[in-house]
């Protein structure tokens, strides 16, 4: 099969591959049979249409918002997604960021660096505690249990809110219990979103969302940037409505407001949430596996989207 791949990826992640031809990085031309496709690069109608012979795109990442569906689905191309790997280290990444604006850790880096810190003192630069909180999770799947195992560790307490209530023996494992939205944005002092992208779920956080949430509150966001409506999570931020936010992912990404930007009571990460060496490498070889299986036509082992 001849590959073509959207991004530069770790050439030993694609070991599995040997045999077969590997296009020229960004060479989506007519012979192309596969396409290795990434989140930060869109794969259009037109792209798909000007590789009559694709058979499959193999997603470097969970999400597949980047993917034409509808164009794969009239020409019957599959697509597959790579949703094991970025389980542990997007919830690491959340629980960092959980820490990082509730402690002010890159606020006060910034600030001693720059030496506009206030002095050493007693109740001078103080933050928020994350021992003995409500950690509300919207999106109790993999990443948010993974989330919420890291946070029973820190001694917080789990409420959720899913599309479906999860079975009993997952509730007591994270000793969480089930609530609506509504009760999630009242009661926590963290609201991390970890749930897929859909039409229903853009702008699941909006203004009215942002007002429920205690002014003590912290917003975390590491699923996708237009679950939230940036532009009244920027008014929320600025009036003091909310305690503060930690993103990884934005609404207009890869733009970035400037008004996130300027604000201290904001942590921001450039859509890292797998950026480690090591998940790069696993999620390359998750890559391969569905690859291989669909040459072999072993449906049942892809981790199929369409």
């Amino acid at each position: 099969m001849k590959i073509a791949f959207t991004t530069i990826l770790p050439n030993e992640g694609f070991d599995a591959l040997y045999g077969h031809e590997m296009l020229p990085v960004g060479d989506l031309s007519p012979r192309t049979d596969v396409l290795v496709a990434t989140f930060d690069k869109p794969v259009t109608r037109d792209m798909i249409e000007a590789m009559p012979n694709l058979k499959l795109i193999a997603n470097f990442g969970v999400g597949f918002n980047n993917i034409d569906l509808v164009a794969c689905q009239e020409r019957g191309i599959r697509v597959t997604n790579t949703p094991n790997p970025v389980i542990e280290p997007t919830a690491e990444l959340a629980f960092s960021l959980m820490h990082a604006v509730a402690r002010r850790t890159a606020e006060l880096d910034r600030k001693v660096r720059l030496g506009t810190a206030e002095p050493f003192g007693v109740m001078n630069n103080l933050g928020r505690a994350l021992f003995g909180k409500t950690l509300g999770i919207i999106g109790m799947g993999r990443i948010g249990q993974a989330l919420a195992r890291r946070a029973i560790a820190s001694g917080m307490r789990i409420i959720y809110h899913n599309r479906h209530q999860l079975a009993t023996e997952i509730e007591e494992r994270y000793n969480a219990t089930y609530v609506t939205k509504e009760g999630v944005l009242k009661t926590a002092d963290f609201v991390s979103l970890n749930l897929p992208y859909t039409l229903d779920t853009k702008h699941i956080i909006g203004a009215e969302e942002l007002k429920l949430m205690k002014p003590t509150a912290f917003l975390i966001n590491t699923a996708r940037g237009a679950h939230v409506d940036e532009a009244a999570l920027v008014k929320a931020l600025q009036t003091g409505d909310i305690a503060g936010a930690a993103l990884d992912v934005y609404e207009f990404e890869p733009k970035i407001s400037e008004e996130l930007k300027q604000l201290d009571n904001v942590v921001l990460s450039p859509h890292v949430g797998t950026g480690t060496w090591d998940d790069r490498i696993i999620m390359c070889h998750n890559v391969c596996d569905n690859i291989i299986a669909f040459e072999k036509g072993e449906i049942e082992k892809m981790n199929i989207v369409l």
